[in-house]
């Protein structure tokens, strides 16, 4: 499926639950409606580049999150 600059312009982008509103690392997030897509972004960047995943992949990974399944950073167990 290829998304469009277009598609996400009309995204309604909203901030994780777990950010602080203090300036720093935050990610946003849009579902975008009738495509089956979720879209995520830097919130310090908002007009530069968004990943776009599969619904069924972005579950997999928020559930991998959720339980632990991931490294903390890269190279550590």
């Amino acid at each position: 499926m290829t998304i469009t600059a277009d598609t996400l312009t009309g995204a309604d982008w909203f901030t994780s639950s777990y950010s602080d509103n203090q300036g720093g690392n935050c990610v946003e997030a849009a579902r975008l409606a009738g495509q089956g897509v979720m879209a995520v972004r830097d919130s310090k960047d908002p007009h530069g580049p968004a990943l776009v995943f599969a619904a069924a992949a972005w579950t997999a990974f928020t559930d991998a999150v959720r339980n632990g399944e991931l490294p903390l950073s890269v190279g550590q167990s």
